[in-house]
């Protein structure tokens, strides 16, 4: 009995040791998508590739009610 709660509590513990470093990611700020844009034009030009076209500068960065949550 104590080797089948044994085998469980390891199989439980690799899980959730396997997704905790599958949840694992760039450390850094998000990339608005105007700023990911520019960079995609960047690496266009400098890798000789088709440019794609100017984005649009954001209008303006209004507040919503749930920011504080983030």
């Amino acid at each position: 009995m104590q080797s089948m709660t044994a085998r469980r509590t390891i199989t439980l513990l690799a899980l959730g040791l396997a997704l905790g470093l599958a949840a694992c990611g760039r450390k850094a700020p998000l990339d608005s998508p105007y700023e990911a844009a520019i960079d995609a034009r960047k690496e266009a030009r400098k890798n000789d590739q088709p440019v794609p076209p100017e984005p649009q500068k954001p209008v303006e960065d209004r507040p919503f009610i749930l920011d504080g949550l983030l």
